[in-house]
């Protein structure tokens, strides 16, 4: 099983790495579609600005090949902006659209006494338990966040888990082999090294 890691450049990909190297899980960067050879499930994370995100995986020559895997429903986890991505559109895109792989929108989080962005730990909480992307997790595990804009899908029985601050917002999806997270499982410590590794052993 070889996991790969697209590097647009401006990803959270120096952490990545470390967890599936902490794993042992054999993975490999990503860099251009020739990289894609071999890999049998694919991870996006992401930091940063959702354009600069999307106009690089198309310099790249990426943003083609990475939506026909997704609807080939092979194996991805979309972390951040790797899930904010899969939308039509964000409030963030200043005119560039998402793939439009899910159906919904990307907002940012409304004026409140919260700050904002949305940075530390929250808890989750899971729509289906039995999911294995979940297994060995607590009832309600903690995970890290970093952002100022959460999705908003039409199919809310897409949702896997949800997150509360000051609004209840999806922090994780899945549709088939396609799962995705708000929170940032490779900064999660245990309980993210825990989904990473369910993740990579084919929890889908």
């Amino acid at each position: 099983m070889t996991v790969g890691l697209i590097d647009y450049g401006a990803g959270n990909l120096h952490s990545a790495h470390n967890a599936l190297t902490k794993l042992e899980v054999p993975a490999r960067l990503v860099r251009e579609p020739a990289d894609l050879e071999g890999i049998d499930r694919l991870i996006l994370p992401g930091v940063g600005a959702c354009v600069d995100c999307v106009n690089q995986l198309k310099e790249q020559d990426l943003w083609g090949p990475l939506g026909d895997w997704i609807e080939a429903d092979r194996p991805y986890l979309g972390i951040c902006i790797g899930y904010q991505i899969l939308f039509d559109h964000s409030e963030e895109f200043e005119g560039a659209d998402g793939l439009g792989t899910l159906a919904g929108q990307v907002k940012l989080f409304p004026p409140s006494e919260l700050k904002v962005p949305h940075m530390g730990w929250n808890a989750l909480s899971l729509t289906d338990r039995q999911d294995p992307l979940w297994a060995g997790l607590p009832e309600e595990p903690y995970v890290y966040f970093v952002h100022s804009y959460y999705p908003v899908p039409e199919d809310l029985s897409l949702v896997s888990a949800w997150c509360d601050y000051g609004i209840r917002f999806a922090a994780a999806v899945r549709r088939g082999n396609l799962v995705a997270t708000q929170f940032h499982p490779e900064k999660s410590q245990a309980i993210g090294l825990q989904i990473i590794k369910n993740f990579a052993a084919g929890a889908l």
